[in-house]
């Protein structure tokens, strides 16, 4: 059986924080791989204006992933219905892959209002967490159910708001993307 992490996010763009983060967690969580698990609309961004393409974005942490040989791309959000909840995404994966665990990747920003996810009740009965810090977002590790965990991971600061409006205003993203991912958004800029 193996142990599946499931890293859900917009990616828009994936970036370096998102990738490094990912190491680490392979190692502390005992993971034997992760699926990027790119969202076509997460339900907390519905109002989003600024979202790449769904397939650009899928191709961008593909191309990001490339050298990642426990890390892949996931497109399985972009065939199931919209908006992309999480439940729906682990129990199709769940029936598809019946040998694997799978274990949810989320933030602390994540886990501190996951009692607002739909049905977060299911995910926390069938699926253990790893959650990973973030500024600002400080977890209580004395409460937490038997299936959920904090791992003491590095915080990274880039973020792709950030990025895409360094982009969008000519300012460097050096050292914040992968350099395939760097190329590829100055180029798309251009076109």
């Amino acid at each position: 059986m193996a142990r599946i992490g499931i890293f859900g996010g917009s990616f828009n763009p994936i970036h370096v924080g998102h990738i490094a983060l990912a190491r680490q967690l392979l190692g502390l969580a005992r993971l034997d791989e992760i699926l990027f698990v790119v969202s076509p609309l997460n339900p907390f961004k519905k109002q989003a204006t600024d979202l790449m393409d769904d397939n650009y974005r899928l191709a961008l942490v593909e191309m990001a992933l490339q050298e990642e040989p426990k890390m892949k791309a996931s497109d399985v959000e972009f065939h199931l219905p919209k908006p992309s909840y999480m439940w729906r995404t682990l129990e199709h994966l769940s029936l598809s892959r019946p040998d694997d665990k799978f274990v949810l990747i989320i933030g602390a920003d994540n886990w501190l209002a996951f009692n607002r996810w739909a049905h977060y009740e299911e995910i926390l009965n069938h699926y253990e967490l790893a959650v990973y810090p973030r500024p600002g977002y400080p977890v209580d590790t004395t409460s937490l159910p038997a299936n959920v965990h904090v791992y003491s991971t590095m915080l990274f600061p880039e973020n792709s708001t950030e990025i895409r409006r360094r982009l969008a205003a000519g300012v460097s993203i050096h050292g914040l993307v992968p350099l395939k991912i760097e190329a590829e958004l100055y180029k798309n800029k251009t076109q």
